[in-house]
């Protein structure tokens, strides 16, 4: 039988079970009748695909729903705090971590590590990765979830669609493919071929997908809140985030724009002094050699193993830079002064081309934003094209994120997460069932 729209009723039903579980998420505790209303079925349209979330333990029932009118008020409805989890893992210039958030979005467990992980082989770093999330589906198997899909953040570029990462120019890695050492990382403990809850195929567990962490950093923006009130940005915006390297995600309608190979958002590399520094990228004035933490340490007359000495772990870099600006030290607001005059320039070009309502600042920028927000706003404001009103400023608001340098990772989690939401009938599998899918 098939509905208006050539949609069947099989593929109706797992989006109105999709609809349930994500208002449940975003809004529950709520009655069944609260949730039906937030859909827009019937109350007894609702109570199959409620029963059926609540079979599968995503939904819990947490008690007397308040009355709101005539009749027996129902239970409230709540997403469990067991079950599926996401997993989000970031590989670093100086770190890995790792962490899961159930569905009620808490993070549940979390792991971090330092590592020298600038221009290391990818094996070393993969497979000290891969202990970090062996350890932490270890933590949350004692709590009763389970892992529901991985998502890794990386700094640089993935193609499109795969688990590959094309160049990233501050690990020095090209076309490294994450698959084969990751993709059997979360995969559960083996149980005896007799047992009946041996699966027929043993492969991998969960899905696996790998992104640049400028694209998780600013979905963390649209679905945890990034700005000091909470609210989520507005749906056009443009998220920029910053260690060694720089890197920007464009969101155009709340949704990321990629580009044909997945490449979009390389901000560091758009050249601001044509005839400038050199770059590893080989090109020359990239706004990466004045606006990246190690290029603002050297512009204060610091070095990367001073900041590593003073402040060991990670973010060592914008620890000390903070400190010494908070102090006063002239060398250092000066350099940050001048990396967010070159901020500035870079993101004029990117304001003028696509009209964002929002340039959101986030990773190292956010510890940073004092002494860099006052130039690179003078910048944009010399540079934007549209005239400034009184009812019509010229330029976008720029907002720091409240998320900082964890941006990228609990992106990571919440993507992963995000495959639950959108399809429950999925995630009711067993949990080493499913193969594994590269997003």
């Amino acid at each position: 039988m098939t509905a208006s729209g050539g949609d069947t009723q099989h593929g109706i039903r797992r989006r109105n079970l999709a609809r349930v579980l994500q208002a449940v998420a975003a809004e529950g505790p709520l009655s069944r009748a609260g949730a039906a209303a937030r859909i827009g079925v019937t109350r007894a349209g609702v109570a199959p695909l409620v029963d059926e979330l609540l079979r599968a333990g995503l939904l819990v029932e947490t008690g007397r729903a308040t009355p709101s009118g005539r009749g027996r008020p129902g239970s409230e409805l709540a997403v469990s705090d067991r079950g599926p989890a996401g997993i989000g893992a970031e590989i670093g210039v100086d770190h890995l971590a790792v962490c899961a958030v159930d569905l009620r979005g808490r993070v549940r467990a979390r792991a971090a590590t330092e590592a020298a992980n600038r221009h290391s082989a990818p094996g070393p770093v993969l497979h000290q990765l891969s202990a970090l999330l062996a350890g932490v589906a270890a933590e949350i198997a004692a709590e009763g979830l389970h892992p529901a899909g991985l998502t890794v953040a990386v700094p640089g570029l993935v193609a499109r669609g795969t688990a590959t990462v094309v160049h990233a120019p501050n690990l020095g890695w090209r076309e490294v493919d994450l698959a084969p050492a990751l993709a059997t990382a979360l995969t559960p403990a083996p149980v005896r071929p007799d047992s009946p809850e041996a699966p027929a195929d043993s492969g991998p567990s969960v899905p696996l997908g790998v992104e640049n962490e400028a694209n998780l950093g600013a979905l963390a923006e649209l679905r945890l809140g990034g700005g000091p009130d909470g609210l989520a940005p507005p749906p056009d915006f443009v998220h920029v985030s910053a260690e060694i390297g720089i890197g920007a995600a464009v969101v155009v309608d709340g949704q990321l724009l990629r580009g044909a190979r997945g490449f979009a958002g390389e901000l560091g590399h758009v050249p601001v002094y044509p005839d400038g520094l050199p770059c590893d990228c080989g090109g020359r004035g990239c706004l990466e050699q004045y606006a990246g933490e190690e290029a603002v340490l050297r512009a204060g007359g610091l070095t990367p193993e001073r900041a590593a000495a003073e402040h060991p772990g990670p973010g060592a870099r914008s620890a000390l830079l903070a400190r010494r600006a908070t102090a006063g030290d002239a060398a250092t607001v000066r350099a940050l002064a001048e990396a967010g005059t070159a901020l500035g320039i870079a993101l004029a070009g990117t304001v003028n081309l696509l009209d964002p309502r929002a340039v959101v600042l986030g990773g190292a920028l956010a510890r940073l934003a004092p002494w860099v927000l006052p130039s690179l706003e003078r910048e944009l404001t010399l540079r934007t094209a549209v005239a400034t009103t009184p009812d019509r400023p010229g330029r976008p608001a720029v907002a720091v994120s409240r998320l900082g340098a964890d941006g990228p990772l609990l992106g990571a989690a919440h993507t992963a997460l995000r495959a639950v939401l959108d399809d429950p009938v999925n995630a009711c599998a067993p949990p080493h069932s499913p193969p594994a899918r590269f997003r």
